[in-house]
């Protein structure tokens, strides 16, 4: 089973807390799309819409996408809630990720998120529609190590997927254009051979208000 998924979706959305209401868009570009350490498409486009409020949020992301079964768009619908006591943070919510073409079929998972100074730990736990297959469960975590904009991370998937992949990067903001860079590494069992990718990413938010 391959899990295909974006790599855009803002993990901030679940640990944001904001005093008031607070519409924003985003568009970005990356030289390679992957996403938990799956390729989606070598240069891929991407926009969304967001709303924020007393860290509740809710949101809506776009991205073209193409694979050995065809190319089309993903577009993903999210909601939930975050906060943060003292320097802990938390999140909860839900994502459903839709295609148009025959690129994928429909995920549906609930996000749990969970961090203390430098670390977050995140967790998915979801069902995939398998086209005219079993629906299929699968469980995703990741644990992040950031300072500075200099990260590390390890994700995994359980259950009816497998493999795991760990990726190193820095994020900066720059004129207020956000750039990235990171180096992935997918194990054979996530993606059928071991794979290696330098990714460059770039992107601007937007306020809406």
């Amino acid at each position: 089973m391959t899990l295909r998924r974006l790599y855009f979706l803002p993990l901030l959305l679940l640990t944001s807390v904001s005093a008031q209401a607070d519409w924003s868009a985003n568009l970005g570009w990356a030289s390679d799309y992957y996403f938990r350490g799956i390729l989606q498409k070598s240069s891929s486009a991407s926009g969304g819409i967001d709303f924020e409020h007393k860290g509740f949020y809710a949101g809506t992301w776009v991205a073209d996408v193409d694979g050995q079964f065809g190319d089309g768009l993903e577009v993903d619908g999210y909601f939930g809630y975050g906060g943060s006591v003292g320097d802990f943070t938390y999140g909860v919510g839900f994502t459903g990720y839709y295609y148009t073409g025959d690129f994928d079929d429909t995920y549906q998972e609930i996000n749990l998120s969970a961090g203390y100074g430098w670390l977050t730990i995140d967790a998915a736990v979801g069902e995939y529609e398998n086209f005219a297959g079993p629906k299929l469960d699968y469980q995703y975590y990741s644990f992040t190590l950031e300072k500075n904009g200099i990260y590390g991370r390890y994700g995994l998937f359980e259950d009816e997927a497998d493999g795991s992949y760990f990726e190193v990067g820095y994020n900066a903001t720059v004129s207020e254009i956000d750039l990235g860079l990171y180096l992935l590494v997918s194990d054979d069992e996530l993606v059928g051979e071991s794979n290696e990718a330098l990714v460059f990413t770039i992107g601007k938010t937007f306020d809406l208000n």
